[in-house]
This record gives structure tokens, sequence and C-alpha cells, in this order.
């Protein structure tokens, strides 16, 4: 085991967290704000198609992934970003005692995503959401940098446990 098992997993997190907050500024500052409009565009009916399956839109989830519980309730970014934050508590200690670079990157980039989100809850109540990917008319719920981190990480784990081929029989 490396002499700083964390190195990885942080900087990964870290590079997740500064790359999803630069990519929100951009699309809620930049792009979806109308000129001259002063204050956080909670509704922007702006899409922009970039590709026959991709669009950038403008959405905002005071929900959990998919829009799960995305209603105006008061209390959800508080409690939220606390049970967010427990999480990422608990995969702290997973990521001290990781054992392979695959799963100090996967708990990073679950890491820094959710802290990503928890970021944007804190600033705006939601958290801005504007990838779009579609195909035959069908849209996913629309995503940023933060949940594709969370994904993949989510997706390397599964992966790391189906085909990693540890020793059973270790204590």
């Amino acid at each position: 085991m490396p002499a700083n098992p964390f190195r990885l997993g942080l900087g990964i997190a870290g590079a997740v967290i500064a790359l999803d907050q630069l990519s929100k500024w951009w699309v809620v500052e930049k792009l979806m704000r109308p000129e001259g409009v002063e204050g956080i565009p909670f509704y922007t009916p702006i899409r922009l198609s970039l590709a026959p399956f991709f669009d950038l839109v403008m959405a905002w989830n005071r929900g959990v992934s998919f829009g799960i519980g995305n209603n105006a309730g008061e209390w959800n970014a508080l409690i939220l970003s606390g049970l967010a934050l427990v999480i990422v508590a608990f995969m702290l200690v997973w990521l001290r005692k990781a054992e392979t670079p695959l799963i100090r990157a996967a708990l990073g980039g679950i890491i820094g995503g959710a802290l990503g989100n928890v970021i944007d809850r804190v600033r705006f109540g939601a958290v801005a959401d504007f990838l779009d990917v579609h195909v035959a008319g069908y849209h996913w719920p629309a995503f940023n940098l933060a949940d594709s981190a969370i994904t993949v990480g989510a997706i390397f784990l599964v992966v790391d446990s189906l085909f990693a081929g540890r020793d059973s029989t270790k204590n």
C-alpha cells in the first residue's frame, strides 16, 4: 500500500469538484443567463442542440438523482446535503482502506461528485443540471459532471467487485 493512500482518491475528488464547478459556472452564469438578467434563472427556456443526440439545457434539481423528490421543499437542500456529507465521510474511511488504484479512483470520483452537488445546494438551494442526452425522442434526465463522476465511480466499484478476483480466504 502506498505511503499516502488518499493521494489518488483526493486528487480525483479535487479535480472533479473543480471541473464540475467550472462547468456549472460557465453554463449558469455565461451560457444560459440572458443578457441583463440578474439573479439565478431557476427556469431558463434555452436549449442548445450540439448533436442529434445531445443538447445543453438549464434544469434545477431540488431532489436526488433523476429528479426524484424534485419539489420546492425548503428542507430538501439541507437534508440532502447532510446525507451526502455523511456518505462522503463513510467513503473517506473506505478510501483510507482501499487496496487498489481503481477503488481509490472510483471513490475519488464519487466523493468529488457528491461534494460538487453539495456546493450547488448550499449556493443555489438546488443542483444545476444541463447535459441532456436523448435518443429517438427519449430524454434521460438532465445531469452534470458531478453526476457523471458519481455514476462512473459506482460502475468502477461494481466492476471491481465482480471481476477483481480477490482471495476471499484472506483475513
